[in-house]
């Protein structure tokens, strides 16, 4: 029955005490959804495989600290957070030791959110959004792109709620005098 299965919370909770099966569980149900958002902010299937075992790797080895309800926040959440946080890391990694491109279309090429940001929106469009100041821009990623709740954004960015809305709003009204 559905009504007795642990939620993802109790999943961790049990991970946390070194409970393989609650861990497979919690991989069963949540790598599938993760592997999606993940995909929609990296188009590098390698990448994201790294992304996915490390934040796996990284929930096995750190499911004690998580925190949960107690503090506003839910096991999906938290797993998010890790990954975004890897997928970050990645995509530095791959910065510090990228290879000039065969071809390039621009003496710079653009990061690779950049790229899929490009490829989500229109050229007036994504010309705006990269000129939004990078925090504003993660605001509206997060948000819009990733379709986050201020709550789900404020723990990605690691920020408290009211700076979310702020740089929201902000980055709103930068992008409504941008394209006017």
């Amino acid at each position: 029955m559905k009504g007795t299965e642990p939620d993802e919370e109790q999943l961790v909770r049990r991970t946390a005490k070194g409970d393989r099966a609650a861990f497979e569980e919690l991989y069963r149900r949540t790598s599938p959804w993760l592997a999606v958002r993940l995909r929609r902010r990296c188009t590098d299937e390698q990448i994201v495989a790294e992304v996915m075992q490390e934040t796996y790797l990284a929930v096995w080895r750190a499911a004690g600290a998580f925190a949960g309800s107690a503090v506003g926040g839910s096991a999906v959440g938290w797993l998010w957070t890790i990954a975004a946080r890897r997928l970050v890391d990645a995509f530095r990694r791959r910065a510090r030791h990228a290879q000039p491109l065969p071809v390039a279309e621009t003496a710079v090429s653009p990061a690779a959110e950049d790229e899929a940001l490009a490829g989500a929106v229109g050229d007036h469009v994504g010309d705006a959004l990269r000129r939004l100041a990078p925090e504003l821009r993660q605001v509206l990623q997060a948000m819009v792109l990733d379709g986050l709740t201020v709550r789900e954004t404020a723990v990605l960015l690691g920020l408290p709620e009211g700076t979310v809305k702020t740089r929201a709003r902000r980055a709103r009204i930068a992008m409504r005098e941008a394209l006017s």
